[in-house]
């Protein structure tokens, strides 16, 4: 059996996006029908939904998913039927195979191919046997495609992750670098705990709270809101370092808006990044797949090779964590639709409702600070049950406590 090489000018990322992709919005990034199809797969919400956050007619959604089920993954390369004359040795068809993928994605070892062939081999593209993981891990050092130091650097550990999809979005900045116009990118990256679907992976011009806030939008329409995101301690997630009186938290403004959308925002551990594992893992991954292997012109060229590469690993890279499986086939969207428009917070008729005046509150004749952010904001004081105590809420979330002790 020979397993036909594609056209060296034809590669593994051509051929994932061989799908009539169309961008969804002239104004957004060019998103990909692959996606789509996989999301209207879960039935998490309804047809008309998705098609709205897509911006799309129903008319153009069914005819994806018809396409996709009359032909599959177009432009996957054909395979010879022809048999090998000895079952006992890798058909060079495969071997050829195996050497093409990894050429192509140089950070994909052994176990990630190995899933790769076994996908094709049950969409009736070849007929041989796959060889073991260890096969392949011997092709490649034979073809000097893999090191002994990347083989003593694979240790398993162990992982955490959240039950559903949309409990927790990871969401931080990767490094930033220099483009060939002088400027810099700063990476903005978001990825679903419980899948490693990447929610958004951004070119940005700076870290700041607008840049931040309008993108997050941008994935609020289309995949809905989550129920938590984790974010470090700096600018603009929060404000590091600074505590109100008596060792209180202080909000940033970009906290207080995620409260207002009843999403919560929680902060890893200073100086321990591993709280944030797998953003720093993505990373990690976008590093060795992507911007370690060319030099972009400005954030228009960045941007359209996130857009490429981003598709590849939600759609069609196997992930190890999640038992070889593309992280689009475990992510559904959120039933949470994101609303512009922002309602007044409602509170209880037994609250005591004081309005944040400079960020100061006032109640039982004495001051309380609670942050800028607040200023201009009516808050709710609650009692608890020591006497004493009391919880102050803005909407459904605890910003402080008063104490009279």
């Amino acid at each position: 059996m020979v397993y036909k090489v594609p056209d060296t000018s034809f590669t593994v990322l051509d051929i994932c996006i061989k799908i009539d992709f169309m961008p969804f919005n002239s104004k957004t990034v060019m998103e990909q029908k692959q996606e789509f199809v996989l999301l209207a797969s879960s039935n998490q919400i309804s047809f008309s939904e998705l098609c709205r956050r897509y911006n799309v007619s129903r008319v153009t959604g069914y005819k994806w998913l018809n396409r996709s089920g009359e032909h599959g993954e177009l432009g996957m390369p054909e395979l010879s039927r022809k048999p090998h004359n000895s079952p006992l040795q890798t058909p060079l068809g495969i071997e050829q195979r195996i050497v093409a993928l990894r050429l192509e994605n140089p950070a994909w070892g052994a176990k990630k191919l190995y899933k790769l062939l076994e996908i094709e081999r049950s969409k009736g593209l070849f007929s041989a046997v796959v060889p073991a993981r260890s096969t392949i891990n011997s092709i490649l050092k034979r073809y000097g495609l893999i090191s002994e130091d990347k083989t003593r650097q694979a240790k398993p550990y162990q992982r955490f992750e959240y039950e559903y999809p949309n409990e927790l979005w990871q969401m931080d900045f990767k490094g930033d670098f220099a483009l060939l116009n002088s400027k810099r990118c700063y990476p903005l990256t978001i990825t679903d705990d419980h899948s490693r679907f990447n929610i958004g992976l951004f070119a940005c011009g700076d870290e700041q709270y607008d840049t931040v806030k309008n993108l997050l939008i941008t994935a609020f329409e289309k995949y809905g809101k989550p129920d938590t995101i984790l974010t470090d301690n700096g600018s603009p997630w929060g404000v590091a370092g600074q505590h109100a009186e008596e060792g209180h938290k202080v909000f940033s403004t970009f906290e207080k808006w995620l409260i207002t959308h009843r999403i919560r925002l929680i902060h890893g551990r200073a100086y321990h990044p591993q709280t944030q594992g797998k953003e720093e893992r993505f990373h990690r991954t976008l590093k060795d797949e992507l911007l370690s292997r060319q030099q972009y012109k400005d954030l228009p060229h960045c941007q359209s090779n996130f857009d490429l590469w981003r598709e590849k690993y939600n759609c069609y890279r196997p992930h190890e964590a999640i038992d070889f499986e593309v992280p689009a086939n475990r992510y559904k969207p959120s039933l949470r639709t994101y609303e512009n428009v922002v309602t007044e917070p409602q509170y209880q008729s037994f609250d005591v409702t004081r309005k944040v005046d400079d960020g100061w509150l006032s109640f039982k004749g004495k001051p309380f600070k609670l942050g800028r952010a607040f200023s201009g904001d009516r808050v709710a004081i609650r009692p608890t049950s020591t006497d004493g105590i009391y919880e102050v809420y803005f909407y459904d979330q605890i910003v402080r406590k008063l104490s009279f002790l």
